[in-house]
């Protein structure tokens, strides 16, 4: 191993590269990111088990960890890696380190608070970076994708994985008196992402051949799950609905917030929570670049 991963204070600390939001929004956003990691399990092990990586990783660095998703699926594809998880949301990284602990982990987990926007860290030498859903929140990417270069060991690897915005859930005659409410919703969440998340679609094999890595692969995931569902899938429709309800309530009309809403109401008979008919339905791209 070429370096020995810095180590945060055991009062944890996290979200530093997924900048998706501050700690007074951690709380909804860990549960969403928890169920995630869950529902798409599959999916995230076979994007770990296809990475170009040759010799197994000793030391990997998981740039906006979140509450662990990448962080768990890298540790499980390579045993004797260790990982140093970095994030902003302090509430993100203790429960991040909370779960490594009970799954006897914590000694391989090193959690690191940082503000990737600001003071880049010292992560060390790794041989494998990840990144996923984190890069398009970045104020300048393209620095970060410098600093990612200069980080990486010589023949290191450099894995973004981006998603294709939020999944979705419904069928598109859904619900019965307002069909089609979910696409309008996501074309009000990408107005919205085009004005506060402007690097979000990005051309990320374009920036990483332009910072000098070389593109190795890149592969498209196709995720369709269900019906029927798991108990799951209906936590993960519905905390993902409250999510963009924040986001394009102010921009949906009167009639197609009032399904939304009914959605969302846990107690009434119309809620996300009783439908049948939910699917996971997204997409997520993976680019794996090299520094040659």
């Amino acid at each position: 191993m070429t370096h020995t991963p810095p180590r945060a204070s055991h009062d944890h600390d996290p979200h530093a590269a997924h900048q998706h939001g501050a700690d007074h929004d951690a709380d909804g956003q860990a549960e969403i990111l928890d169920l995630d990691a869950e529902v798409l399990a599959e999916h995230i092990a076979s994007i770990t088990a296809w990475l170009p990586v040759g010799a197994g990783p000793r030391h990997i660095v998981d740039l906006g960890c979140g509450t662990g998703t990448g962080t768990f699926a890298l540790l499980e594809r390579f045993p004797h890696a260790e990982v140093t998880a970095v994030d902003t949301s302090t509430s993100h990284l203790h429960r991040l380190f909370e779960k490594a602990t009970k799954l006897g982990l914590a000694d391989r987990v090193h959690p690191v608070q940082a503000d990737l926007d600001a003071t880049w860290p010292d992560l060390g030498t790794p041989e494998l970076v990840w990144a996923s859903a984190s890069m398009h929140h970045m104020a300048d990417p393209d620095r970060t994708l410098r600093q990612v270069h200069d980080t990486l060991a010589p023949g290191g690897l450099f894995a973004v994985v981006e998603l294709a915005g939020f999944p979705r859930f419904l069928p598109e005659d859904a619900p019965e008196d307002r069909p089609g409410l979910e696409e309008r919703c996501h074309a009000a969440l990408d107005r919205h992402h085009a004005e506060h998340v402007p690097h979000r679609g990005a051309d990320w094999g374009y920036k990483l051949t332009a910072t000098g890595f070389t593109v190795e692969a890149e592969r498209t995931i196709t995720v369709h799950i269900g019906p029927p569902h798991t108990d799951a899938v209906g936590r993960y429709a519905l905390k993902s609905l409250h999510r963009m309800h924040s986001r394009v309530a102010r921009t949906l009309t009167a009639e197609d917030l009032t399904a939304l809403d009914r959605l969302l109401d846990t107690d009434s008979p119309h809620s996300i929570l009783r439908r049948g008919d939910l699917t996971v339905r997204t997409e997520r791209t993976v680019w794996a670049a090299r520094r040659t």
